[in-house]
Parts: structure tokens; sequence; C-alpha cells
């Protein structure tokens, strides 16, 4: 018995000591790592997610804003019937199973996606079937509640809400906030108690545009009939006020709903073709070397010149648009004909290589204009000068421009010769209004001149008479121009242009059209000059702007 006494004694020791010395272990070898599982176990850190700043157009109309989502979530080991949960899953979220059925299935993880920024109601109803191992959480996601209205000037965000493209992108630091956090205490049983270390998010800027969408959904609207009307490729319009630089309207058609970027993207649409892209302008382009000639004090409106069919330039025939025998013109006749062969004639005989050249980067053709838009071309000049140059760049080839150069040249040409730098943004939130920049290219008495020559296109005997809108004087310029290709000009491909501005006296309006490849028909006054008086004509009315002269 005392044997039997000891040896318990014994083994009760033994045990007392290796729980003693267990403790000892844990209060000093562990003390600290258990001290901070502890603290994990009975709080959480918590991000606050910022919200990204709304985008609107200058009518407080929101184009781009922040809406409540819910990220769908699963922790696989949880989950105790993957088969039978991907399909209600799927069912309910409107989700192929196979995929819900993989991602459940996924090994060594506790967290997969099964829905990033989900409806909030569809979610809902999800947590409402309480299945194992599927969690929510609440995101916010990017939509515009305009849809395809100014789709290409938008851009987009990505899941993570930074700015991908277009004004998303350009303005990300200023919509973009900076999380906020906070420290939630819990229970033993996983409930939260308190909250300690409290940041609020600081929630991101507003940005306010000069884009009206009204004005910006009708010319998208016209762009869409035009392109379909002439079996075109794709057109682009720009609707600007030259007094300020400010742009109301930069579409493109075809377009796209921007709330579904990703499948557009595929389709190349989500290009804005009016700052990235570059195309040789033809006719419009003669304004430069007309005013240049006006500007040296070479030629009058009224100098006259015997123009023959066609001139001879280096290896290059050049002729006019329609068969004609040997004409006298005056020079604004030749703007109003859009006489190549007049053009080259004064750019031959009085300008040469390098006043034109002077004047090409006068009028800005080479330079980005510095619009607040990512991704702008500065177009693109000759390399260098051959003999035939001499008769390709004056009538506008062989020199490429964006869209918005075009526009801003002849807005300043609307605005007595001082040039306004375009811009889209108005101001950010809490900012004032950046000024834009401003520089003089013409002066105002050559200027006037100019203006007053430019309206004789959109007369009974110039290239533009489709662009005349009763009630108002249109002053402005046809241009078609054959495409480049790899191998030379690429046969039965034409842009067709018109700009102008109205009404003439004292514009509050320049609008662009350009329609690449029309089919039924390429000049740019029976092409793009109609498009123009349809979205001028609705701007006029819509600005209230009141008629300069008396209707026929």
């Amino acid at each position: 018995m005392n044997s039997r006494i000891r040896l318990l004694l014994l083994c009760v020791l033994l045990v007392f000591g290796a729980l003693l010395a267990r403790a000892s272990w844990i209060a000093t070898v562990r003390a600290s790592s258990l001290s901070r599982l502890a603290v994990g176990q009975a709080t959480a850190p918590v991000v606050l997610p910022a919200g990204r700043g709304t985008i609107f157009d200058s009518m407080g109309v929101p184009l781009a804003l922040g809406e409540q989502a819910t990220t769908v979530y699963a922790d696989p080991s949880e989950v105790t019937n993957p088969l039978r949960e991907s399909l209600r899953i799927a069912s309910v979220l409107g989700l192929k199973p196979n995929a819900v059925y993989r991602a459940l299935r996924t090994p060594h993880t506790h967290f997969v996606y099964v829905a990033r920024k989900a409806d909030p109601t569809t979610a809902t109803k999800l947590a409402r079937l309480k299945l194992a191992g599927l969690h929510f959480y609440g995101e916010e996601r990017r939509v515009y509640p305009q849809k395809s209205v100014a789709a290409q000037v938008l851009g987009y965000a990505g899941l993570d809400n930074k700015g991908l493209a277009g004004l998303e992108l350009e303005l990300n630091s200023d919509l973009t906030g900076r999380d906020g956090s906070q420290t939630l205490v819990r229970d033993p049983f996983g409930q939260a108690i308190s909250i300690r270390n409290y940041v609020p998010p600081r929630h991101g800027r507003s940005a306010f545009l000069t884009i009206d969408s009204r004005i910006q959904s009708n010319a998208e609207q016209v762009l869409r009939a035009t392109v379909s009307k002439w079996h075109a490729k794709d057109a682009t319009a720009i609707v600007l006020d030259p007094r300020t630089g400010a742009i109301l309207a930069m579409a493109e058609a075809p377009n796209y709903d921007a709330n579904s970027f990703s499948s557009a993207y595929s389709h190349h649409l989500t290009v804005n073709r009016a700052v990235s892209d570059v195309y040789e302008p033809g006719s419009v382009f003669k304004v430069v070397t007309i005013a240049g000639a006006l500007s040296e004090h070479l030629v009058t409106p009224q100098t006259k010149f015997t123009l023959p069919p066609t001139i001879r330039v280096a290896d290059r025939t050049i002729h006019d648009a329609e068969d004609r025998g040997t004409e006298t013109m005056t020079v604004a006749q030749i703007l109003q004909k859009s006489s190549n062969v007049g053009v080259d004639t004064i750019a031959i005989k009085y300008l040469g290589e390098s006043r034109l050249k002077k004047w090409i980067k006068q009028f800005g053709f080479g330079q980005k204009t510095g619009v607040d838009y990512p991704g702008e071309s500065p177009g693109l000049l000759p390399s260098y000068w051959s003999g035939s140059t001499i008769g390709n760049v004056p009538i506008g080839q062989g020199v490429s421009v964006t869209a918005l150069q075009l526009a801003s040249v002849y807005g300043a040409i609307a605005n007595k010769g001082m040039w306004v730098q375009p811009h889209l943004v108005d101001h950010v939130q809490g900012e004032q209004p950046p000024k834009p920049k401003t520089r003089r290219i013409l002066s105002r008495r050559v200027d006037h001149t100019l203006v007053q020559m430019l309206k004789g296109v959109v007369s009974d005997t110039g290239t533009a008479e489709a662009a005349s809108i009763p009630g108002y004087t249109v002053a402005g310029k046809t241009g078609t121009a054959q495409k480049p290709g790899p191998h030379g000009y690429e046969a039965g491909k034409y842009e067709a242009t018109f700009v102008g501005m109205v009404p003439a006296a004292n514009p509050r309006l320049v609008v662009l059209v350009t329609v690449d490849e029309p089919q039924l028909a390429i000049f740019g006054g029976v092409v793009a000059a109609p498009a123009f008086a349809q979205i001028a004509g609705f701007d006029l009315q819509y600005l209230e702007v009141p008629p300069d002269q008396a209707v026929r």
C-alpha cells in the first residue's frame, strides 16, 4: 500500500512539474507571441474604403459616380457541398456553374472571389440562403448613368476603382480619396463590442467638365445617323466655345456603353480619336497658306490669278477637284472654290518652304494643344521637304493633324485671331478653375478678312452650301482628303471634313465634323457639312443664341 501511495505521489509530482515547466515556458518564452495572438483575436483592423469622386457635366448632371456593391467570396475549407452550392450561387447571381464550382474547390486557400462588386439586392438574396463558407463585404463600383454619352471622353476605372483611360485616368489623383481605418474590439464569442483608433476616410474630389451632356448626346446621335447614311467607318465631332476654349462636346461614332467598357475595349471602340488619331486634313488646311500670304502682305482677297487646269510641281501634277479650263480667280474665290491649283500657286510664288513652315508652326500644327486628356498626339509634319512637298502641304496633303488641333485653330480664327487652349475640365472641387493658355496667331485685321472669305465657302457658289443654317451666318471650310496607306494613297478611301463657326459675325460655336471612309459620296461639303448644320443648329437653339440674319 505504501509503495502504491509513493508511486502515485511521484506521478502527481511529475505531472505537476511538467505543468509548472509548461506554464513557465509559456509565461516567458511564448509570452510575447501569445500576447499578440490574443490581441489579434480580440481586435481586428478594418479598412474604411474612400469613395471615388463624381464626374459632372457643365450643368451638374452626373456622368460617372460611385455606387454601393457587394463582393461575394468563399472560404473553400468551409464549403460542405461544392456541387450543390455552386448550382445555387450560379442561379442567383447569373454566373456559370462550372466557374463557381472551380472557385469553391480551390485548394490551399481560405479566400476566393465568387463575384466581385455584385448587385447588392441580388447579393442579399444569396446571403439569405446561408450557404456554408460563403461571405460578403461592401465595395463601391464605378457606374456611368448616361451610358454611352461621352464614353470615349470619360474612359473607365477598373475593379479597384483606379482610372485606366480617358478622364478617369487624367483625373485619377483628384478622384481617388484616402482610405480610413478603425480597430474593432470583439468579445470571446467574436461579437463586436467597441471601436478604437477611428480614422475617417477622405473621399475623392468631384470634377466638373465643360462637356454639356445634352450637346454631347445630340452630336453622338447625328454622327450615328451620318455613319449609317454614308456607310462610313466612323465619324468624329467637336463642339468648341472659341472664346474660352471650353469643349462642349467631343463625340465619336460608333460609341459604346461605358458600363461595358471591357467588351468595347476588345472591339477597339474605347479610343478617343479626336485627340489621339491623326489624319490628312485636306482643304481645311488651306487657311494656313491663305492666312500666311495675307499676313505677310503678299496678297489681298482681291488679288487675281490666271489659273491653268493643272500645274506641275516636281514629279506631281496638281489639279482641282472638278475639271475646268483656264480661269481667273481672286484669292477669295480660290478659298471659296477650294482650288488646289490656286493655293499652290500662292504658296510657290509668295511663301516658299521657310515662310510656309513658319505659319504651320504659328497655327500650332505639329504640336500638342495641351488639352487635359491623356494620349494626345502632336500630329505629323514632313520630316524633310522634297521638290513636291511645296505642292502637297499647302493643300493639306503630306501633313497629319488631330481633329482637336483643327478645331482649336478654327476656334482662334473665330476668336479674332486669339488661340485659346482647349480643355475638358472646368474645375475640380475645392479648386479655382485654371486659366487656359492663350496666344495670338493672327492680327485682328487679317482674321476679320479671313472670316469674311470663309463665309463665302458656305454661300451658294461655295463648296459647303449644305452647312448653312436658317437665320445664322456660317463661315467655314470643307476638306476631302484621300487616305494614305503603306504604299501610297489608298483608292476609294477618303476623309470628309467640315469645320465652321456660327454666328460668323461674333462666333459662339466652332463645330468640326469629320467622317472616315464614307462610301456613297466623298466630299466634305456633301458628307460632313449637313452633319455640321444639324449639330450647330441644335446647339444654337439649346443655348438660346439669337439669329443674326433674317430667315429667307
